[in-house]
């Protein structure tokens, strides 16, 4: 397959040698803001319809990020590079994010965010599928077929109903859909660097936010929750949380994200991906009142060691020369965690 040019991680940030301060708040940033989402989100669809919430945050801050840019002097979009934002944007924040954010209307914020964690084993996955349909890939090692079989256990203990014994109860359809909602992010993040969207990632994605925010917004009026949208019964809380959402979950983590894509390194940067379902679990008991059970606590468990195990494989992949002084193929496709549904 062949290599689209690569983009530069953040072109609009600087490069200077960052201080320790900034490198962990740039971190905290990333750990804590994108696991407190997940809250966010369950508080601001309390009253507003859930694809008008994600839409309104999206096109909210995606106008923002992209204004800015724009100021700063980036490039001004093609058309062609419009088209691949909107398809981008539809498998990231219509299929992505729009399916979470009406999924939390009938699971948990803290399982939410153990379901769409699951989003590296989907990675590795159809990465592995597609390299193995074109002739080009290998066998999964035993750190990532671990990380897949323990993912798998994790995700049937959290979806799977107890025998009475627990109360254990997950709504089924809720649990479909967040798994469906990682499966499009996934695509959505495989496809996105063969897209031909610009160089800069920070104005990709400001493109992916309007364009995304743009569908969902019509998704929601074809869907009829316009009718359920009712401006006067929307509570201080829910709109808190949806200004969270469109400035500390969007706009701050995602320029903490690339900035530190450029002063850190992949391996370090992709922790956030088993560091976030445990904020947001925490988060979830210690404010909203969610159950946390021992099924739960075990199936977590599972959950992020399995996605421990796959991501420190492609760290490894990324950082270890292969034979004649090449870099893996694994590598080459991923070199860094896919960003956040949340």
């Amino acid at each position: 397959m062949t290599k689209p040019e690569p983009r530069i991680p953040n072109p609009d940030l600087t490069h200077s040698p960052p201080s320790r301060q900034r490198l962990v708040l740039a971190f905290a940033a990333v750990y804590v803001i994108w696991g407190s989402t997940y809250l966010g989100i369950k508080f601001a669809i309390e009253t507003i319809p859930p694809f008008l919430m994600a839409g309104t945050r999206f096109i909210i801050a995606g106008s923002i990020l992209y204004a800015w840019l724009r100021w700063r002097g980036a490039e001004r979009p093609r058309p062609v590079q419009w088209r691949a934002a909107s398809i981008v944007g539809a498998l990231l924040f219509l299929g992505g994010n729009g399916a979470l954010s009406w999924a939390e209307l009938r699971v948990d914020s803290g399982l939410a965010s153990l379901l769409v964690s699951t989003i590296p084993l989907w990675m590795v996955l159809i990465t592995h599928v597609e390299h193995k349909l074109k002739h080009q890939g290998g066998r999964l090692g035993v750190r990532v077929i671990s990380g897949l079989a323990l993912g798998l256990i994790g995700i049937i203990l959290l979806v799977g109903s107890s025998g009475g014994a627990g109360h254990w109860h997950v709504d089924r359809a809720g649990a479909a859909v967040l798994l469906g909602a990682s499966l499009a992010w996934t695509l959505g993040s495989l496809y996105s660097p063969r897209a031909g969207l610009p160089r800069s990632t920070l104005l990709a994605a400001s493109m992916e936010m309007l364009c995304g925010g743009v569908l969902l917004i019509v998704f929601g009026v074809v869907t009829r929750e316009t009718a359920d949208l009712h401006v006067s019964a929307i509570t201080l809380r829910s709109a808190l949380g949806l200004i969270y959402l469109i400035t500390f979950g969007s706009l701050l983590g995602f320029t903490s994200y690339n900035w530190l894509l450029t002063h850190s390194t992949p391996a370090r940067v992709s922790t956030y991906a088993y560091v976030n379902p445990v904020v947001a679990v925490f988060l979830g008991w210690a404010i909203a009142g969610e159950a946390i059970t021992l099924r739960m606590l075990t199936a977590a468990g599972l959950v992020v060691l399995a996605v421990a195990l796959i991501v420190s494989h492609r760290a490894r992949a990324t950082t270890s020369p292969a034979a004649g002084g090449a870099a893996p193929r694994e590598a080459e496709e991923d070199t860094v965690a896919p960003v956040p549904l949340d």
